[in-house]
């Protein structure tokens, strides 16, 4: 609606007579019509700009396309001059007026403007334009320039001169009045978006909301209080709270958090209640008073959380933290208290911990060729068989691209770590397919050795990238120990 409502309807009494005048004029009115909305509707700086630009822009043009046509038949005459000063001077104004957004912030200011432009193009349509439409005409007709100039005068005056008068005030009025009638459309609209987002936050939450009168009686549910409780929303209506819920709300426990949320507005605090699959469980509950002007309860508003869910949201957010999301693997955050505990398990034992840093070799050239889906997979297959290689005391994890680290711990001898770097290195190359077609991927593996590195974590871990290198120096698909 808002896109269709005109602060400067095209009347046709605008027209001039000369078809190349009046379509340029009902565009630049469709232009001063964009700007007048965007101006009374608060658009940013950015397309206040462009529109200004466009204004600016298509007066330039239109005016030389008036002016040439002034020229043409009133070549030296005074009136053609001071047109190009009019001209000159609407333009100079929205050019200022464009310079000057940041000071466009008060309603006074916007309807200050508007009103100008539309007054400024109106009086020029019908005093000026038509003005000098009808003395050129009067030329084309075959009339010297004075007989021209003398009926053009007879034409704007009498009843013509007190139609323009009206037309002017008229447009006065319409221009104020429209845009109170914009703000008032856009106001009501940014409220019903609100109101729309506020319905679809509240209709997709997990948590269950109930809305009842001052008596407990629901009135409004959202969808999750309608599984929770497993019945239709439509059958809720009018139900008071303790019949569809008796355990959570028996008398006297209705009438203390009832109390409570109208002394102080709102009750919250732990019940017993039903999940969706009708176990009883934990459930926080939240009551709110809805109070008129008169401060009167006219509802209450609940809002029942899930325990369980609250918990496992919990430990959905500390997986996220801490686990790589292509591979599920852990990540370097995780990895670091991974390391300080293998560091300390290992002092404790006496056993050896190996940090080994692997790469993989080739991958780019899975990506390139084969696209990056391809290569998202790769990584995927490869660190389920790394998870397969590792025990209950090891740790494999993905720091990023196609780099990973294992921590092997608990090794008694050397012969139990070569086992498994050489399982490592065969698992790897195993074939990997793509379409039906095997793509055979090797690994350059670093290895350092605590405590025979009795380095701190981030420097055995830097100790293993550098043997990696070294390992792919050597001609890759091998593992190399840090010396």
């Amino acid at each position: 609606m808002i896109a269709h409502t005109l602060i400067f309807p095209w009347n046709e009494n605008f027209d001039t007579g000369m078809p190349i005048i009046d379509e340029q004029h009902r565009k630049l009115v469709d232009l001063l019509n964009d700007l007048a909305r965007n101006l009374a509707l608060g658009e940013d700086t950015l397309e206040l700009n462009r529109v200004f630009d466009e204004l600016a822009d298509y007066a330039v043009y239109h005016f030389q396309t008036e002016e040439a046509i002034w020229k043409k038949y009133l070549p030296e005459d005074e009136m053609s001059g001071a047109h190009v000063k009019t001209h000159q001077s609407f333009v100079d104004e929205v050019l200022k007026l464009k310079n000057n957004l940041n000071g466009l912030s008060s309603e006074l200011v916007v309807d200050e403007i508007v009103s100008f432009l539309t007054h400024w193009l109106a009086f020029h349509i019908l005093e000026t334009d038509k003005h000098m439409a009808k003395i050129v005409m009067g030329l084309q007709q075959g009339m010297d320039l004075a007989a021209a100039k003398d009926s053009a005068n007879k034409d704007m005056s009498g009843a013509m001169r007190m139609l323009i008068d009206t037309l002017l005030k008229m447009y006065d009025n319409l221009t104020s009045r429209t845009l109170e009638l914009l703000r008032e459309i856009a106001e009501r609209q940014r409220a019903e978006e609100n109101l729309g987002l506020s319905k679809k936050i509240i209709e997709s939450t997990l948590e269950s909301i109930f809305i009842t009168s001052p008596d407990c009686k629901i009135i409004d549910t959202n969808p999750s209080f309608c599984i929770n409780v497993r019945r239709e929303h439509d059958d809720l209506i009018g139900v008071s709270l303790g019949e569809i819920m008796p355990n959570l709300f028996t008398q006297n426990k209705k009438n203390e958090i009832l109390t409570m949320a109208s002394e102080s507005g709102h009750w919250s605090g732990e019940v017993i209640g039903h999940n969706a699959n009708n176990e009883m469980e934990a459930v926080w509950l939240t009551i709110s008073a809805i109070k008129n002007k008169k401060g009167i309860i006219t509802n209450f508003v609940g809002v029942l959380s899930s325990i369980s869910q609250l918990l496992a949201r919990h430990h959905g957010i500390v997986e996220a933290a801490n686990h790589d999301a292509l591979t599920g693997l852990p990540n370097r955050r995780l990895l670091q208290d991974r390391f300080e505990l293998a560091i300390t398990r290992s002092r404790r034992s006496g056993k050896e911990l190996a940090v080994c840093f692997l790469d993989l070799d080739g991958f780019k050239q899975v990506n390139d060729t084969l696209g990056h889906e391809a290569g998202d997979e790769v990584l995927r297959i490869i660190a389920a068989r790394l998870g397969h290689i590792v025990r209950a005391e090891d740790t494999v994890a993905r720091l990023g691209g196609d780099e990973f680290v294992l921590l092997f711990g608990e090794l008694e001898n050397d012969k139990n770590l070569f086992s498994l770097l050489d399982r490592l290195m065969l698992d790897i190359e195993q074939p990997i397919y793509f379409q039906g077609k095997p793509s055979k991927l090797t690994a350059s593996v670093g290895v350092t050795v605590y405590p025979r590195d009795l380095s701190a974590p981030d420097q055995l871990l830097l100790h293993a990238d550098e043997a990696m290198y070294a390992a792919k120096h050597k001609g890759k698909s091998q593992y190399q120990f840090y010396c």
